[in-house]
């Protein structure tokens, strides 16, 4: 009778510490921030109207954000964002390096001149559109150029990392936008 009760203890505690060792179920990985965008191309081709009138960046805590500003009457859709070895430079070809292990290329339906092709946006450094000191994705944002009412931007940026593009509608006070959202991280 001494016996049962001492193999019943051996066996509970056998059980209780396989228990406590084995490996809990496996769950799915929850996307950083919700983020569920992807890498590929975001492409819109929604006829467009306007120009460019300037080039912005913002941080966020799970993204850094690129906006392009479109003149106040303008209306906006035809974008074309994508990863590529090289963008290059409107008209010419010309490579347009940025810093970073990868880059996205900005092409927009919209000119950054008027129609006597004077320009409604001018960076004041091609090379550095945008100062994005203390950003965690962007590396550099160049201007590449606007040709035959398209504008392509270059954005470099840590590496090939999900991003979105989006158009938000103008306002009374505002023009539309056109923005490009980059997560930190997978």
């Amino acid at each position: 009778m001494t016996r049962k009760p001492a193999r019943l203890l051996v066996l509970a505690v056998t059980a209780a510490a396989t228990a406590a060792v084995a490996p809990a179920p496996a769950q799915a990985a929850v996307p950083y921030c919700g983020i569920t965008w992807g890498s590929t191309a975001k492409v819109s081709s929604v006829s467009s109207a306007g120009t460019v009138e300037g080039v912005r960046a913002g941080r966020h805590a799970c993204f850094d954000r690129l906006v392009v500003d479109l003149d106040g009457h303008a209306t906006f859709g035809a974008y074309d964002v994508r990863y590529v070895s090289q963008v290059q430079e409107d008209g010419s070809g010309r490579a347009v390096p940025v810093r970073g292990a990868a880059d996205l290329q900005v092409v927009l339906g919209a000119p950054a001149y008027d129609q006597e092709g004077d320009p409604t946006f001018d960076p004041a450094n091609d090379t550095e559109v945008v100062d994005l000191a203390g950003y965690s994705t962007f590396r550099q944002v160049a201007w590449a150029g606007s040709y035959e009412g398209y504008t392509t931007i270059a954005l470099g940026v840590r590496a090939r990392l999900p991003f979105r593009a989006f158009v938000l509608a103008g306002t009374s006070s505002t023009g539309p936008r056109l923005v490009i959202d980059v997560a930190h991280r997978w």
